[in-house]
């Protein structure tokens, strides 16, 4: 990525003094987000980040502190005299600005630099951060997960900048390198494609490269003494999953079938939209399951547990749609998670009843029974209830999952079948690699339909009632005590 222009930088420069003074007259940093209704004090304004070069360094104990250099290629939206980043649970040693060192201070969860000069509108910058990022924390604040042999990432929601600084909310997607240099007994894997290993004695770096933009949360990076099964997809798709090297062959017969769970998303709505894809079998227990980009997590007792193997396979396909939806095709804002969760449980709902799991009907109409308390509980599905504090996964909750399923499902009886898959198809075609909102999806599904779909889809994504459902005049919404669904 390009730095300032020489004549640029030697303007800079030359107004250190003049901006000593300035500096005198700002007023005292604090916290900044980009106004997100769910997570206010998340993400940053003033600056778009095109890429992040990440280096770790693994000393082979999941307990300890990582040194770590993170490189921020980015460009300004507006005139800054500060860049706020997105950092916590880290020991900050040196922030420079397009090879310049920067004083730096730290505010609640943002890492606030200080570069020497304004930076100008359109311009772009590099800001590199010397730092530590530390494994050790509470398991369901997110971030790295302590694995038996290692470490792995459960970012979502707000957890990649307890990894790395950064612009920590999906509205600013950007490519990744990971440069993660371990012991050689050790395997490393992180989104996209190895670009190299290189021998250090006794320790190895591993590099990966995404070939599409990703949001933060998404980043995944895998430690440990594993085994990277290689095999292909549709279209000759590379699929690579990576298990407890001691487990592999235990694990094999529910890894051969990704190809088929490729194979039937794409029937539904299209190719598959990037590099790569494959399963992350962890020995840790997060509580949930989690679709990084290209390489989702999975607990490792998802496949050792005595679990039906519809349901095993409903929850891999689960995570696979999320590729399109969530990953591929982002979220503007939080309040748009429905998009992300309502598909991902649609398709598993749909690929459950395909292999021996209840009928589609069925769920849909006992998920129309428990709505009104879900929306009663954790608001209506585009505008859910902010996770309590302490606690963000709280914001996964049943509403955006099965009540959100149920908006597609009532859309699609209100439309048709048909016409509600060429939507589907469009709409992961339209917002590839891009950000997309609610009204997106109500606009583009208003000219699939030929009409105004406005008012019939704000009854069912904001209303506290749940509407009527087409087609199905005797379904009643009951209120009993709302269940748990893990994220």
């Amino acid at each position: 990525m390009p730095f300032l222009s020489r004549p640029l930088r030697a303007a800079l420069l030359a107004a250190a003094t003049v901006s000593t003074l300035v500096a005198a007259t700002l007023p005292a940093p604090v916290p900044l987000g980009i106004g997100d209704p769910l997570f206010p004090h998340l993400g940053n304004p003033g600056y778009d980040v095109l890429a992040y070069d990440i280096a770790l360094d693994y000393r082979g104990e999941n307990d300890r502190p990582l040194e770590a250099v993170t490189t921020i290629d980015a460009r300004t939206t507006e005139a800054l005299d500060r860049i706020n980043l997105d950092f916590t649970r880290g020991t900050v040693r040196s922030v420079a600005v397009n090879g310049v060192r920067a004083d730096f201070t730290v505010s609640d969860e943002d890492l606030i630099v200080e570069p020497i000069g304004s930076l100008p509108e359109g311009v772009p910058v590099r800001i590199t951060v010397r730092h530590t990022s530390d494994p050790r924390g509470e398991r369901d604040t997110g971030g790295w997960v302590r694995t038996a042999d290692g470490l792995a990432m459960a970012n979502q929601a707000d957890a990649g900048h307890r990894v790395f600084p950064g612009n920590d909310h999906p509205a600013d997607k950007a490519y990744f390198t990971f440069r993660v240099t371990a012991p050689q007994e050790l395997t490393v894997v992180a989104n996209g494609v190895r670009t190299g290993t290189a021998r250090h004695g006794d320790r190895t770096t591993w590099t990966y490269r995404t070939e599409h933009p990703m949001a933060t949360e998404l980043a995944q990076v895998s430690i440990g003494r594993s085994a990277v099964v290689e095999r292909t997809g549709p279209h000759r798709l590379p699929v690579r999953d990576v298990v407890p090297a001691a487990e592999r062959e235990e694990l094999e017969p529910w890894l051969s079938r990704t190809p088929g769970h490729l194979e039937w998303m794409e029937r539904q709505v299209g190719r598959y939209p990037f590099e790569n894809y494959g399963v992350l079998v962890a020995d840790t227990e997060t509580g949930f399951e989690l679709e990084t980009q290209t390489l989702s997590l999975f607990e490792r007792r998802m496949f050792t547990d005595a679990f039906p193997a519809w349901y095993v396979e409903s929850v891999m396909v689960h995570e696979l749609a999320h590729q399109w939806f969530g990953d591929s095709v982002s979220p503007r804002t939080w309040s748009d998670l429905w998009l992300n969760e309502g598909h991902a449980s649609w398709y598993e709902a749909r690929y459950a009843e395909e292999h021996g799991g209840p009928a589609l009907e069925k769920r849909m109409r006992a998920a129309y029974a428990r709505s009104d308390d879900w929306r009663a509980a954790g608001g209506p599905p585009a505008r859910p209830a902010p996770p309590s504090p302490g606690h963000k996964i709280s914001l996964f909750r049943p509403v955006v999952y099965d009540g959100s399923a149920l908006v597609l499902y009532a859309l699609r009886q209100e439309i048709g079948a048909e016409a509600f898959g060429l939507l589907e198809r469009l709409w992961v075609r339209r917002h590839r690699d891009d950000n997309a909102t609610t009204a997106d999806f109500t606009a583009l599904a208003s000219r699939v339909a030929g009409r105004d779909l406005t008012a019939f889809l704000s009854g069912w994504l904001y209303g506290t009632r749940t509407p009527p459902m087409p087609g199905h005049p005797d379904w009643r919404a009951e209120t009993r005590p709302a269940d748990a669904k893990p994220a």
